[in-house]
């Protein structure tokens, strides 16, 4: 990707399509532009759901929920039908974590209700609480229980050690 250049202040990919190339941080916070900054998830990656969790839980567990939501919606907008409320819960989920860790309180919790219902619902329509291995109530239960503790302003969220375990 290059910068567009006066005339676009838009960064293109080779086929013209907006992308930013900004670097950018841990948290998925745009960087100026030669800093250093930590590898992008490339955009579109088809994985299998084995694969997306392994991906995301590695992403999460390095404090990067920023990364681990690029993730999740790969697998969202890729998946089958049928599946698309859960991967765009868990995305919703990581992303709520990123806001939180950013100090978006705001922000944060409501995301981070939005994904633990969406997950929740997901779970009850199909009577299946542990999918690919997914933990779906205790993810529920720690985004809940984040989403309190974000509100309440207590400390701050270091997206690394509040991560949540994707399951066993």
């Amino acid at each position: 990707m290059t910068n567009a250049g006066a005339s676009d202040a838009r960064d293109r990919d080779v086929a013209g399509r907006a992308r930013n190339a900004r670097p950018r941080d841990g948290l998925g916070r745009p960087l100026p532009y030669g800093a250093e900054g930590v590898p992008r998830q490339p955009e579109g990656v088809l994985r299998t759901p084995q694969d997306t969790v392994a991906e995301a839980r590695a992403l999460l567990a390095s404090g990067r929920p920023f990364h681990a939501h690029e993730v999740f919606e790969d697998a969202w907008k890729s998946g089958p039908p049928e599946e698309r409320a859960l991967w765009r819960g868990l995305a919703q989920l990581a992303v709520g974590l990123t806001h939180a860790a950013r100090g978006n309180a705001v922000g944060g919790a409501r995301l981070l209700r939005r994904g633990a219902g969406a997950v929740e619902e997901w779970a009850a329509e199909r009577g299946e609480d542990r999918p690919y291995g997914l933990d779906l109530p205790g993810l529920a239960r720690w985004a809940r229980e984040l989403a309190g503790r974000v509100e309440d302003g207590s400390a701050p969220v270091d997206a690394e050690t509040e991560a949540p375990r994707l399951g066993p």
